[in-house]
């Protein structure tokens, strides 16, 4: 009698499973789409949980402008690049007047407003990362050899759906530039959990550059938002300016989350075209990045 009410038990497990998984599963998209139809514009989410395979995608087909979340593979060709010896990350470059002209975003220039200053590869993959410099990032793409070898080497890791073709420059001289640094929400997706592997780089080059995601003040209203605090995120944001139309080209964070149980999540959170308020918008990625905490927390 018990050998039946097991096999019972077992045979009912079997089937209900994959049923109560589908149905968490559906929740959550469910709740990430009310979520998102709090502001306007077009929102993508793509979220995986990096121990098992699900994996949950809002607006998969859109073509949304990075901004500077597209720092996140430059520094991962960069670190390529170290990896087979053809930069080094104590390499030095002589920082020039020339160099600070820029009218950009850029902390290294309110530091060094003359330049004349050597910084390592390693300093200005910190800057282009944690502090989101673009003139930083302007130079490492110099260095790589120019936005085509970035370009090639994500293509290369077998992620296709991300166009990487303008620099900070180019894209600080025409509002449609921008538009051309594009990606898919599941490909920002395949790009972190190809990092999370950490197959494609060194442990050293790993270990470097999810320290500087971690480090970085920006976007803490975004994925960490309404996170607890002892959640570890290593992340990278984007932010585009308004329009005259009072339209926000993008609003960006993308990262990869470790919870307190161990367990990690990778999310990507891009917003486009939207004209409502920043801190509104912000909340919205916030919200988000909660509703996964908490899902994959509860599993």
């Amino acid at each position: 009698m018990k050998v039946k009410t097991l096999s019972s038990f077992l045979l009912t497990t079997i089937f209900f499973l994959p049923h109560l998984l589908f149905a968490q599963k559906s929740d959550l998209k469910s709740q990430l789409e009310s979520i998102t139809r709090q502001v306007d514009g077009i929102t993508g989410v793509a979220i995986k949980d990096l121990q098992g395979k699900e994996t949950i995608i809002l607006n998969a087909d859109h073509k949304f402008p990075m901004l500077s979340a597209f720092k996140f593979p430059v520094a991962m060709a960069v670190l390529d690049q170290v990896d087979k010896g053809k930069l080094s990350l104590n390499q030095k470059y002589h920082l020039t007047k020339e160099d600070v002209q820029l009218k950009t975003y850029s902390p290294l220039r309110d530091k060094y407003p003359d330049g004349n200053v050597d910084l390592t590869v390693a300093d200005l993959l910190a800057s282009m990362v944690s502090l989101s410099d673009n003139i930083a990032c302007d130079i490492l793409f110099k260095l790589a050899g120019g936005t085509k070898p970035v370009q090639d080497y994500v293509h290369g890791l077998g992620v296709k759906d991300i166009a990487i073709v303008a620099n900070e420059e180019q894209m600080g001289q025409d509002w449609n530039v921008q538009y051309t640094n594009w990606c898919k929400p599941g490909a920002m997706l395949q790009l972190l959990e190809i990092f999370h592997k950490g197959k494609n780089l060194s442990k050293t080059s790993q270990d470097f550059l999810s320290k500087i995601m971690i480090d970085g003040p920006t976007g803490m209203n975004r994925i960490k938002g309404q996170l607890p605090k002892d959640a570890i995120v290593a992340h990278k944001t984007g932010t585009s300016g308004t329009n005259d139309k009072g339209m926000m080209a993008a609003v960006n964070d993308v990262g990869i989350v470790k919870m307190p149980n161990g367990k990690s999540f990778a999310i990507v959170l891009f917003v486009s075209n939207s004209t409502a308020d920043l801190k509104a918008i912000e909340s919205v990625m916030a919200q988000v990045s909660k509703a996964a905490f908490e899902h994959y927390a509860s599993k």
